[in-house]
């Protein structure tokens, strides 16, 4: 009958001679045994360590068995600790309100040391296989958020190295994509605080914008150098298959989309690519959208990459001020952009990356 286990049994009877005895077949059973008279020491010994198991008496004076058994499943340190309530009491409501207070068992006075240890192992172990299965899920999912997050990193690269690609043939400034995918999520971020956006940008959404966002111009890499790296002003035709990299990017992500599973963050990507070079005012390409038609994620995006493109050296222009960039932002709004999302930039300014 002995076990190495060390799980300690808390044993509350009024009663003397049932606590000297209950100890005892506690002790033998190889557990420790703390016994008190009643609940006020109780609290003091469950505060002192909490138990692995609780035999209670239901009737004492004072405080009885059946309250103390609520107040200890209302405990969140103390509401999993099995209760077996020892009582002389037979009768079937009493079990029934003992089982609907939250007790797993009954021991009967007088009771025979054998009846005890059974009962007394039997919820020890079930208690002790609940507390492991507990440890064990919560180990599963620090392992699992571990390998979420280490997917989320890769995904981040890989997507950061597609826009790095594209973005490196017509851009003298290095952290443009990042600049991009930081100012577009700070943005989203802080446009959850205004009325007009609250409800339709979530964290995830601005998490995601980070991830998306850089990838707005993934279609200049299927524009010829001889446009793309123009110093001067392109022409006709030659702006028109510069527009095109706003299609061929979507087309890229969309393929890239139809052969793996549901992705939010190149779903974004796809409205990004097609949709930053719309204008608010319905004058933009490659569709002619006008205002809200214009997807959140293209018109926050839109913002700031005419900044950072505003304030970094070109081949066709030197780096303007912050100053400068800002006025000509605010001189679009409205026109260009969702003049909502501009006021909402000027309050971010001085936290902007470049």
């Amino acid at each position: 009958m002995q076990t190495n286990q060390k799980e300690n049994v808390l044993i509350i009877d009024d009663v003397v001679a049932n606590l000297v005895i209950l100890t005892e077949i506690i002790k033998k059973a190889g557990y420790v045994a703390r016994p008190v008279t009643n609940v006020h020491q109780a609290m003091e010994a469950v505060d002192a360590l909490l138990p692995d198991l609780i035999l209670l008496d239901v009737t004492m004076p004072d405080i009885d068995g059946f309250e103390y058994c609520g107040m200890l499943k209302k405990d969140v340190r103390t509401r999993n600790i099995p209760v077996i309530f020892v009582s002389a009491v037979t009768s079937p409501e009493t079990k029934e309100k003992g089982f609907s207070m939250g007790a797993v068992d009954f021991i009967i006075k007088p009771f025979e040391a054998q009846e005890v240890y059974l009962r007394v192992n039997t919820h020890l172990k079930l208690y002790r296989m609940q507390r492991e299965l507990e440890n064990y899920n919560k180990q599963l999912q620090k392992t699992i958020n571990a390998q979420i997050r280490r997917m989320n990193e890769e995904q981040r690269l890989v997507m950061l190295a597609m826009a790095k690609l594209a973005e490196g043939r017509d851009s003298s400034n290095s952290n443009h994509v990042e600049n991009i995918g930081k100012n577009a999520r700070l943005l989203a971020l802080s446009l959850q605080f205004s009325p007009k956006f609250t409800k339709v940008i979530s964290n995830e959404f601005a998490d995601t914008i980070e991830l998306a966002a850089p990838l707005h111009d993934i279609g200049k890499m299927r524009i010829p150098d001889r446009v793309l790296l123009k110093p001067g002003r392109l022409t006709d035709d030659e702006m028109d298959i510069m527009r095109t990299h706003s299609k061929i990017g979507a087309d890229t992500l969309r393929s890239i989309y139809s052969m793996s599973e549901k992705n939010y963050a190149i779903e974004m990507a796809i409205d990004i690519a097609e949709f930053h070079h719309e204008r608010w005012d319905g004058k933009g390409y490659p569709a002619g959208l006008e205002g809200n038609a214009i997807p959140l994620a293209a018109r926050i995006t839109s913002v700031v990459d005419v900044y950072d493109v505003l304030i970094s050296d070109r081949c066709y222009k030197s780096a303007y001020s912050h100053e400068k960039a800002m006025e000509i932002i605010n001189a679009d709004a409205g026109k260009s952009f969702d003049p909502d999302i501009v006021e909402v930039f000027n309050k971010i300014q001085k936290q902007l990356k470049h």
